[in-house]
C-alpha cells in the first residue's frame, strides 16, 4: 500500500499530496491535485513533461484513488513512454540558420540575417522563417521569434474562435481571449468564461487549435470534466480524441525551447 507524501508549501497554500504505485519496471508518482471546486469523477492527466496528476472527488479516500490509478496503470505507463520517446528526438534550440521551426503544423527552415542598420523583423517567405537582426545572438533571435509567434497567435486564435463559435450554441457572448505562455497547458477557461491560450499552440495544425478552443468553450457550459462535458466535445468534434493524440505527440517538438527559456 502506498503512503501519501505531503510537501508543505509557503504562505499557507494547500500541501502537495502525492501517491505512488509500481507498474512494470517503473515507480509512477502521481500528484493528487487540490481543487477548489467539486469534481464528479476522477480525471487522470499525464503532461508532456511526464508529470502525472489526478483530480478526484473529495469523498474519495487515497486508497480509492490509488486503486483507480492502478486500473489505468497501463495507459499511464504508455503515455509516459510515448512522451519520453518524443523528447529523446528533440535537440536544444540554437536559433541559427538551418534550424526547423513549426508554424500551423508545418516545419519552416530558419534563416537568420545580420542587418545592423535595419529594424529587426520576422517574415514567413516561401517556406522559410526569415529573421533579420542587428546581431546574430541566439538570445536576440529567440526573443524576436517568440514575439512574432505571439502576434501570429493572437490573430490566428481570434479567427479560429470566430469560426468555431458557430458550433457552440450555448455560448451567448464571445468570450474574452488572453494569450499567456503556460508550461503544462494548451489552454484554460476561468469561472467567468475568459479563455486563455498558450501562444506555442500556434505552432500546431489548425485542427489542434480548434480542438483546444472547443475544449475551453465546452468548459463554459460545464466547468468540470463531467459526462455532459464529454458529450458536448463529441457533439462539436466527434474525432476529438484523435486530434488530442496528435497534439500530445507534437508537444515535445513545439515546446522544446521552454526548458531554457522558461525554466520548465
Amino acid at each position: 500500500m502506498s503512503v501519501p507524501i505531503l510537501l508543505p508549501e509557503a504562505h499557507g497554500r494547500a500541501a502537495k499530496h502525492w501517491l505512488s504505485f509500481h507498474y512494470a519496471d517503473e515507480l509512477i508518482v502521481v500528484e493528487r491535485a487540490p481543487k477548489a471546486r467539486q469534481v464528479p469523477r476522477m480525471l487522470i492527466k499525464v503532461d508532456p513533461d511526464c508529470r502525472v496528476s489526478v483530480q478526484a472527488p473529495a469523498s474519495a479516500n487515497d486508497e480509492e484513488v490509488l486503486q483507480a490509478l492502478k486500473k489505468r496503470g497501463r495507459w499511464i505507463y504508455q503515455q509516459l513512454r510515448q512522451f519520453r520517446a518524443n523528447s529523446a528526438h528533440v535537440t536544444p534550440r540554437q536559433y541559427i540558420s538551418g534550424e526547423s521551426h513549426y508554424y500551423l503544423g508545418k516545419q519552416h527552415v530558419l534563416k537568420v540575417i545580420e542587418a545592423p542598420a535595419d529594424v529587426p523583423q520576422v517574415r514567413l517567405l516561401r517556406g522559410k522563417l526569415e529573421i533579420s537582426v542587428r546581431q546574430k545572438k541566439a538570445e536576440t533571435v529567440r526573443e524576436h521569434l517568440r514575439a512574432w509567434y505571439r502576434v501570429r497567435a493572437r490573430d490566428v486564435f481570434n479567427r479560429r474562435l470566430q469560426a468555431v463559435l458557430e458550433q457552440t450554441l450555448w455560448v451567448v457572448d464571445e468570450p474574452p481571449l488572453r494569450i499567456q505562455t503556460m508550461q503544462t497547458q494548451w489552454g484554460s477557461c476561468s469561472p467567468n468564461g475568459r479563455i486563455t491560450l498558450n501562444p506555442h499552440l500556434v505552432k500546431t495544425p489548425r485542427e489542434c487549435i480548434d480542438y483546444v478552443i472547443l475544449h475551453e468553450l465546452c468548459h463554459i457550459a460545464e466547468h468540470n470534466h463531467s459526462e455532459r462535458f464529454y458529450r458536448l466535445m463529441k457533439q462539436v468534434m466527434p474525432h476529438w480524441e484523435k486530434v488530442k493524440a496528435r497534439l500530445d505527440g507534437m508537444a515535445a517538438l513545439v515546446l522544446s525551447d521552454l526548458a531554457t527559456v522558461e525554466h520548465k
